[in-house]
């Protein structure tokens, strides 16, 4: 035979105990929330401050409206709960329920132009045009590896052919040119001066890959085909991590290089051994 009295039991505490996890859900999550942890790494460049800003605007906006809903739903359920002595009342009125879609469409339209317009604003303030003379670097992306091409004392890059690009050649470097004979290459290893801006070429020779600057803000899908460039500003000096975040076969997980930010003496350095064959 059936229980019937601890079967209710059981129902009735159904809803309050809904009520607690979904209180507890919205503590926990605020609390990490305010604790800042997993979030993006240490902030490493000059265009980073905004486009953190709209990082924190997006959670506050997203996190309130589940604070919201969640704190309204742990009500009900408690309140509402099966075996409670308050009933929930309902009713059919077409002509409220057309205002609360109306106004609820309003509420989630103006949230959602509002986190739009500052991504948009931001990404076409970082990745419009780039100040004048700023230096060029070329970015080759390849299964599985960032190869760096910086133009040499000349300031010029030398000519390159795609029919030319082999696993010794990524850039399909023409020989020929005497402008490509001070031109640099290196390998996984990006050296950028600090606190002053640098344009990115970036490209790739077999598929999409993704280049990614956790610390500077920066990720760009690179595309076989296209030729798509970024500026940023590097800020901290340091040593970075170049990671590829697109799945771009078996060996994706080691395509990783390092972007050493220096001073301009340092820097300047760096170039006239990697010039000479030093490094």
């Amino acid at each position: 035979m059936i229980d019937r009295g601890s079967q209710r039991t059981a129902h009735s505490t159904i809803g309050p105990m809904l009520a607690v996890f979904l209180v507890f859900l919205i503590l926990a999550s605020s609390w990490l929330f305010m604790q800042r942890r997993w979030w993006l790494p240490q902030l490493a460049s000059i265009h980073g401050v905004d486009i953190d800003r709209v990082f924190l605007v997006t959670l506050i906006i997203t996190g309130g409206l589940f604070v919201l809903l969640q704190g309204i739903l742990a009500w009900f359920a408690f309140r509402y709960g099966e075996q409670r002595t308050d009933r929930a009342r309902y009713w059919i009125r077409p002509a409220l329920e057309k205002r609360f879609a109306l106004i609820a469409g309003i509420v989630i339209l103006g949230v959602d132009v509002t986190i739009f317009a500052l991504g948009e604003s931001q990404w076409f303030k970082a990745w419009g045009p780039s100040p004048d003379g700023t230096p060029l670097i070329e970015v080759m992306g390849e299964q599985f590896v960032w190869n760096f091409r910086y133009p040499g004392a000349d300031g010029v890059f030398g000519k390159t052919d795609p029919a030319l690009i082999s696993s010794t050649n990524p850039f399909g470097i023409d020989k020929t040119d005497p402008l490509n004979a001070d031109d640099i290459i290196s390998i996984n290893q990006l050296h950028l001066p600090e606190s002053k801006p640098v344009r990115l070429r970036l490209r790739s020779h077999d598929v999409i890959h993704s280049f990614f600057l956790p610390h500077q803000r920066v990720k760009q899908d690179v595309v076989p085909g296209m030729q798509i460039e970024v500026w940023f500003v590097p800020d901290r000096a340091g040593q970075y991590e170049i990671a590829c975040s697109q799945l771009c076969g078996l060996g994706h997980y080691r395509m990783q290089a390092r972007l050493t930010v220096e001073s301009q003496e340092e820097f300047d350095k760096w170039l006239r051994e990697a010039a000479s064959g030093g490094i």
